[in-house]
């Protein structure tokens, strides 16, 4: 059973994979501007430019450079860069510690952030400590990252001088972009937390652990918690989409040399293969995650069936 479920959504990861592939490839031939002008100037020869778009295969139709990347996918050749005339894959795996660095790093500064919020929400319900945690999870909701980026570099790298305003020189030079990340996610799991515990809360096990003598403490992270870590680890997985959505703003914001990084790079130069690359391997990672979400299910939870 175990093997059919897993059959099955791998089939579906790759229809999902296929239409994104197929798509942005589409939608970034149609995309005004061409990569051979940005590559040689305004004032190059016509006579070079067609010499170069031939070479880089520019000038075949674009179902058949469509089937030629579909081609090297199967084969896992993700093509040459036109621009640095590197190989993508060499490019992305230059790039993909940095990302996942973050990435990491933003997840638990915002379960960090949304644990002790919600559960102190959810125990204290309408009290000031309820109501302040839900300001915080509004204030966190409502502030975009390409303002909260921004507004962190500042108050801490131009005003108090505590973090450099970018690049990659250490741990130091990871607080804000991870920070800028973390409060969104943590805003949404914060209230996710609190309305989870709320319902766990209600229920006759949580009262008969209390009438045993459990301890507060006990009763809260060893039944509740752990009953109401279903719905939130279904908002981790969909929100993982959207941490990387995020994170190419963000490290654009903060100089940070990651994937989102080297896609605002791509296309700005009309990098076609590093455009679609990016793109491929974001999905990928998406898809991947919510995998590992469902499957978490029947580990948390052995009443879920995989049907």
């Amino acid at each position: 059973m175990f093997l059919n479920y897993l059959f099955k959504r791998l089939c579906s990861a790759v229809f999902v994979l296929f239409g994104v592939t197929t798509l942005v490839f589409l939608l970034i031939h149609l995309v005004p501007g061409d990569p051979i002008e940005v590559m040689l100037g305004e004032t190059a020869r016509p006579a070079d430019r067609e010499a170069l778009r031939h070479a880089l295969g520019l000038d075949l139709p674009v179902l058949q450079q469509w089937w030629q990347y579909l081609t090297g996918i199967a084969h896992f050749d993700l093509g040459e860069s036109l621009h640095s005339k590197r190989a993508v894959s060499l490019l992305l795996i230059e790039r993909l510690p940095a990302t996942a660095l973050l990435s990491l790093a933003s997840m638990l500064i915002a379960i960090g952030i949304a644990l002790p919020l919600g559960i102190l929400a959810a125990v204290y319900k309408d009290s000031i400590w309820d109501r302040l945690a839900m300001m915080t999870a509004v204030l966190g909701v409502s502030i975009p990252n390409f303002v909260m980026g921004p507004l962190l570099i500042l108050i801490f790298a131009l005003w108090l001088g505590l973090f450099p305003v970018s690049g990659k020189e250490g741990f130091s030079s990871l607080v804000l972009p991870a920070i800028t990340l973390g409060t969104a996610l943590a805003a949404i799991l914060s209230r996710m937390v609190r309305a989870s515990m709320l319902e766990v809360l209600q229920e006759d096990y949580i009262r008969a652990a209390r009438a045993r003598g459990l301890t507060e403490f006990r009763v809260l992270g060893l039944h509740a918690l752990r009953n109401a870590a279903l719905p939130v680890i279904t908002i981790l997985g969909m929100q993982f989409g959207a941490l990387l959505a995020g994170a190419v703003i963000t490290e654009t914001i903060f100089a940070w040399p990651g994937i989102g990084q080297l896609m605002i790079e791509s296309i700005q130069k009309r990098d076609y293969p590093v455009v679609q690359a990016c793109v491929l391997l974001i999905s990928f990672t998406y898809v991947l995650v919510n995998l590992l979400t469902d499957l978490a299910y029947v580990v948390l939870d052995p009443r879920v069936k995989l049907e």
